[in-house]
């Protein structure tokens, strides 16, 4: 597996970006699932009936490498309920009948730090994931040897058509971003910060360079504008960009001497080390040819898709996709009644125009999926591969180094669903390994 400067020019669509955040009011009714992040569920800690307010721990984490869930809304405990996940599984979830009062919690208070240890207790309970990706826990991400870290890199990218809310993040939460880098500076020994943000987002750039000097007493922020080039938001993409370093196949960033942390979470930390306030709201991008009024939005976690919408003026005509994220890498849901959860960053209601797939023709060996990945991967051979039942070759293919960005397939003149292949042929060799092992 080799990096290369690969990779796709998207429409950007970025209809949202000079838009300033709106608040949302209080939903009726939130569904908060107790898995938005990568690792056991928190088990529910509330029961049908119980009166709650925003901030109430309602699901505790269930292990290290879990994350507690906090109410969004004051109310009361109306259900618990099975939450089917995007990869069909189920997880507990709780309901909750809004008061329309948005009272905080009384335990909602700035955590005491004053050491690694205590930084390590507080990231802990804040309940703060990963919010640009696949949610991992931030405090296992941080819970490394300080000697370890030579970089901290924030992503900034943003390469998806139509998501700007990372983007309004960097314009708005300066102030924010600057609190938690002076804390992680100073308990985990971080000064090599480097932020990468793609060179269509000018005023973020000048926003974070701004921020930069706010911080130089503190550590040093290197500012690298990127070329727009989906996808650079990826983290080993990233990682390679901004710091020439290369993760190897099955190892982590840490093992470069990298963290990657998304520019919406690191503004996350450093609101709740100055509040206390848990993960409890999350700003999204609403958009797509269906909506009437397009913006970003701050909404309560488990707000539905169907009040989203709403409060951004309702639906234009009768969508076509619905989709969690952004176009690329997103998750079509089947309804909207699908809740935003901490790692949402946009809601899409695309029209038929926009969601409209060409007819799937055979394989024309043109290479150009190979051409454009950022891993230099053969998604038409393993495509075969697949269809061949080979897990042999699968793994010598390394269909395991996919990040599943969509650019083979956005690419393929003949309409194929590579990536869709690649996510198939991951599990097949998953399934395959099991049987090995057990047959061990």
């Amino acid at each position: 597996m080799a990096f290369s400067l690969h990779g796709v020019h998207v429409p950007h669509r970025k209809n949202t970006q000079d838009k300033p955040v709106a608040r949302m009011d209080a939903p009726g009714t939130v569904v908060i699932p107790m898995v938005m992040h990568i690792g056991k569920p928190a088990r529910p800690t509330v029961k049908v009936g119980d009166l709650v307010k925003v901030g109430t721990k309602i699901g505790a984490a269930d292990g290290m490498v879990s994350a507690p869930v906090h109410s969004s809304v004051s109310g009361k405990v109306v259900k618990l309920q099975d939450f089917l996940l995007s990869n069909g599984a189920k997880a507990p979830a709780v309901v909750i009948e809004s008061d329309g009062e948005m009272t905080v919690d009384e335990s909602v208070k700035a955590p005491v730090v004053d050491s690694k240890e205590s930084l390590m207790a507080a990231l802990t309970e804040s309940g703060i994931v990963g919010l640009g990706g696949a949610g991992f826990p931030t405090h296992v991400k941080f819970n490394v040897d300080p000697a370890r870290i030579e970089y901290l890199v924030i992503n900034g990218a943003e390469c998806e058509p139509y998501v700007t809310s990372d983007t309004v993040t960097m314009v708005e939460r300066g102030a924010d971003m600057a609190y938690a880098l002076r804390v992680l500076s100073k308990y985990l020994g971080i000064k090599n910060v480097i932020i990468g943000i793609e060179s269509n987002k000018k005023t973020a750039i000048a926003s974070m360079k701004k921020l930069s000097e706010e911080v130089k007493d503190a550590c040093t922020l290197q500012v690298k504008v990127l070329p727009a080039v989906y996808p650079q938001g990826g983290e080993k993409v990233l990682i390679y960009h901004t710091t020439g370093k290369t993760v190897p196949l099955g190892k982590l960033p840490i093992d470069v001497g990298c963290i990657v942390i998304n520019c919406t979470t690191l503004a996350t930390i450093g609101s709740y080390l100055q509040t206390g306030m848990p993960l409890t709201e999350k700003c999204v991008t609403v958009d797509g040819g269906a909506v009437k009024n397009p913006q970003n939005v701050l909404a309560p976690i488990g707000t539905s898709m169907a009040e989203m919408f709403a409060f951004c003026g309702g639906l234009t005509v009768e969508p076509a996709k619905l989709i969690y994220g952004g176009p690329m890498m997103g998750l079509t849901v089947p309804d909207d009644s699908a809740p935003v959860i901490k790692n949402t960053n946009a809601i899409l209601a695309l029209t038929e125009k926009e969601a409209r797939l060409p007819k799937t023709t055979a394989c024309i060996r043109c290479g150009a999926c190979t051409n454009t990945c950022p891993f230099g991967l053969a998604p038409a051979a393993i495509s075969k591969a697949l269809e061949n039942k080979n897990a042999e070759l699968l793994e010598e293919l390394s269909v395991n180094a996919c990040m599943e960005c969509g650019c083979c397939s956005f690419v393929c003149p003949a309409n194929r669903p590579l990536v869709q292949n690649n996510k198939l042929a991951k599990a097949f060799l998953r399934e395959e390994k099991a049987k090995e092992e057990a047959k061990a």
